[in-house]
């Protein structure tokens, strides 16, 4: 499913794509405008198949 969020390095919207079958886990994906690896945290709740989208720069 896709997921707005802003790039934490130059601030553009970008869209990501949100996979939640695989449960809670970490990755990195550069940001399509400025290149930069961007550091997510995907927490996801079995029970509800909520999720919540965490972002953080590489070097933070």
């Amino acid at each position: 499913m896709p997921e707005h969020i802003d790039c934490p390095y130059c601030g553009e919207p970008i869209e990501t794509a949100v996979d939640t079958s695989a449960g809670s886990q970490d990755y990195i994906e550069d940001c399509p405008v400025c290149c930069r690896p961007i550091e997510f945290r995907l927490d996801v709740d079995a029970g509800t198949d909520q999720y919540t989208l965490t972002t953080a720069r590489d070097d933070d």
